[in-house]
Order: structure tokens, then C-alpha cells, then sequence
């Protein structure tokens, strides 16, 4: 019964006959799944309405192909010029967003060449996979709230170099000047560091102790800046 399920409808797809009933079974199943895979994706994490709409009907989509090029000789040729038209979006993708994507793809072309029960397994052990990397935090950075970026604005005739190191001893243990930069038209130096608190809740001490080296002027402490658009 299960292997009837697997493979009777691949064997009629490899064929080259596709039936209406072997059609809406693969369309339904590729949005069925397309849903399952959307739900996963969006499981602690940001997203756009587009680009969860888009996962959604991608697997469907790319299952419409692969069945209208079924049994043609130039189906490899058209099949590799519709995956490589999959750039829908004018930025650049996160690496789970093109992960999401290509499981997704992976998904439709199965549901596409007459698989609805292999695209439904790999689909379910993809998204338990994905949930529990997710659940656990895999891959996550250690300590990664205690990295802080943090913006210093000095007096143009401070001898800023080492100025500030009894502090970033005393609150961080580790502090690295990324930038130096001049504002106020040249009277004010801006300085960047990249600095790791030892303790959670130490920003105000340290922000209050320099505010007396430098003046009482600007100081910004914020996350540092990750790029998450880098794979």
C-alpha cells in the first residue's frame, strides 16, 4: 500500500501522460506542502509578506513546469533556464532565505515528476531538521547580546589613543577601535570600537564614566553590525 503510494503516479508522470487527476494531485500537494514549508521558515525568524507568499506557490509552480516539459527531449535545457529565472528579488537573499527557496524547489520538482510521497517525507524531515536547529540554536554565536558597537565622540585635541583603556579594562574584555572618523567640521573626532562586555547590564557604568573623559559629549552603544546578508 505505501509503495503504491510512492511509486504509481511517478511511474504514469515518467510516462508522459499527465491526467487531470494526476495534475490537481500534484498541485495540491506541491501547495500543501509549499504551506508546511512556510510555516517552518517563519518559525523565530523575520520575514516579508512577499517573500512567505512567493515560498508558498514556489513549490506548486516549479511543479507545473517539470510536469509541462515531462517527456520532451529539451526538458533538462528548460528546466535549468526556469530555476536559474528564480531571482524575484532585487536583493540579495539571506542564506536561509535561499535555502527556503531551494527546498522549496526541491519540493515542487518532486511533487512535478510524479512524487507526491517522496516530496511530502523529504519535506517533513527537511522542516523537523530545520525546527530543531532552530529550537536549539544551532549555529548561533556565544555571547553574542555582550557585543556591543560603541560610538565615542571626543574633542578634536584629545589624545584619544589609550585614553579610554583602564575603562574598557575595567567593563570589557575585549575592545578593538574599528574607525576613527572627524565631525563637526574637523573639531570632533568620532571613534568606533567593537567591544565585548564582561557582564550583561554594564552599559550605563561604562557610558557614565566616559562621559566624563570626553566631555559630556556624544556616545552610542548599540549591537554590533552583522551583515546577514553574507552566506
Amino acid at each position: 500500500m505505501l509503495d503504491t503510494l510512492f511509486t504509481d503516479f511517478s511511474a504514469a508522470s515518467s510516462a508522459g501522460s499527465i491526467t487531470a487527476a494526476g495534475f490537481l494531485i500534484s498541485i495540491g500537494a506541491a501547495l500543501v506542502l509549499g504551506l508546511l514549508l512556510t510555516g517552518v521558515y517563519t518559525y523565530r525568524s523575520t520575514y516579508t509578506k512577499s517573500f512567505v507568499v512567493t515560498l508558498a506557490l514556489l513549490p506548486a509552480i516549479v511543479s507545473a513546469i517539470i510536469m509541462m516539459v515531462s517527456g520532451s527531449l529539451g526538458a533538462s535545457v528548460a528546466v535549468a533556464g526556469t530555476f536559474s529565472l528564480v531571482r524575484f528579488r532585487s536583493a540579495p537573499g539571506t542564506a536561509r532565505e535561499i535555502c527556503a527557496i531551494f527546498l522549496a524547489m526541491a519540493v515542487g520538482l518532486a511533487c512535478g515528476m510524479g512524487c507526491p510521497g517522496f516530496a511530502a517525507l523529504f519535506a517533513i524531515i527537511m522542516g523537523g531538521v530545520s525546527l530543531l536547529y532552530t529550537r536549539l540554536g544551532f549555529g548561533e554565536k556565544k555571547h553574542a547580546a555582550l557585543r556591543k558597537r560603541l560610538q565615542i565622540t571626543v574633542p578634536e585635541d584629545l589624545d584619544y589613543t589609550g585614553a579610554f583603556d583602564d575603562l574598557f579594562a575595567r567593563y570589557t574584555s575585549e575592545a578593538t577601535l574599528m574607525k576613527v572618523k572627524t565631525t563637526n567640521l574637523g573639531s570632533l573626532n568620532r571613534l568606533t570600537y567593537a567591544i565585548t562586555f564582561r557582564e550583561s547590564g554594564a552599559e550605563k557604568r561604562l557610558i557614565d564614566d566616559l562621559r566624563c573623559r570626553n566631555g559630556n559629549l556624544e556616545i552610542c552603544c548599540s549591537m554590533q553590525n552583522e551583515d546577514n546578508r553574507e552566506l
